[in-house]
């Protein structure tokens, strides 16, 4: 009862996954920067994870992964496995015992799979969108499951969801290959909650290139930072009565707003500028549209 893409960009590698399944995200992906990423689902024999890596590391082809495990394995025809390789291989399988709907799409770059799902067109869907999709890897790998939820999902409902990306020296502070690692365990709409979470991750832990010119805030964009500044607790109510353009009181409560919430790797004039470039994007109110504000700012700007 899940359904999954695994895909390769430039450097990075990764899987995107839901499932009526709780904590899906401990159980379906598995990615090294230098091998490949593997979606072991339906029946999961996470076996396939550790040992399919290794296959990978060892020289073999996605496909030759795929038939190393299902070789070795007496119940492959209750598991569903797709395999994209650092090499570019790209691989899928489906056992003749998994539970219906259940179904596997190639293309470049990508394979997409699912099983005990709505319709066919939930695998199709995620296929056709990650070609089509703008944006980085996690982008298009975000837009590809819900496409696929959208179109059906799996059958039995949702309740977890996870991004995997790795890509060399990609984790915190470069000391792995643990680029993206989000998940939500357990949620009414865990799609739409993990790309929540993925966008405080992307503004916390990934790093932009810097931009060549900044915009200040001003007018009504200015005023409302301001007042939402005054109601998180870093500007007193006096500096926000009538803001025509951030200056010293102003900066120094953004200032406060980015060390709270650990927004080192973009310097002050990164963020205000994001805030002034996305403030009419965003979504939510408090926090949460200071936050989204700041992702759709940050967009102009390739990740590092």
């Amino acid at each position: 009862m899940t359904f999954s893409i695994v895909a390769t960009e430039d450097d990075a590698i990764g899987i995107a996954v839901q499932s009526k399944f709780v904590s899906v995200g401990s159980v379906v992906p598995f990615a090294d920067a230098e091998a490949g990423a593997i979606a072991t689902q339906s029946f999961a024999n996470v076996a396939y994870g550790a040992d399919g890596l290794d296959h990978l590391r060892n020289g073999l082809t996605a496909e030759e992964t795929i038939e190393r495990l299902t070789d070795e394995d007496d119940e492959a025809e209750r598991r569903q496995v797709g395999i994209v390789g650092a090499d570019g291989s790209v691989a899928g399988f489906t056992g003749e015992d998994c539970f219906d709907t259940a179904l596997d799409v190639q293309g470049e770059n990508y394979t997409a799979q699912g099983n005990i799902l709505e319709n066919e067109e939930t695998i199709h869907a995620m296929a056709e969108t990650f070609e089509e999709a703008d944006g980085g890897l996690p982008e298009r790998l975000l837009a590809a499951l819900q496409a696929g939820d959208e179109a059906g999902g799996d059958s039995r409902g949702k309740q977890a969801a996870a991004l995997y990306v790795v890509k060399p020296e990609g984790g915190y502070d470069g000391g792995n290959d643990r680029w993206i690692d989000v998940r939500v365990d357990d949620h009414e709409t865990p799609i739409q909650e993990l790309e929540r979470v993925f966008k405080l991750y992307d503004v916390t832990l990934l790093a932009r290139e810097e931009p060549e010119d900044v915009t200040e805030l001003t007018g009504e964009t200015a005023q409302a930072v301001a007042d939402t500044l005054v109601d998180l607790g870093h500007l007193d109510v006096e500096d926000a009565e009538t803001v025509a353009a951030f200056a010293e009181p102003q900066r120094e409560a953004l200032e406060a707003f980015r060390g709270m919430n650990n927004f080192e790797n973009h310097s002050l004039p990164v963020v205000e500028d994001a805030l002034a470039r996305g403030w009419d994007d965003a979504d939510g109110e408090g926090e949460d549209r200071m936050v989204d504000a700041i992702w759709h700012g940050l967009q102009r700007l390739d990740r590092k």
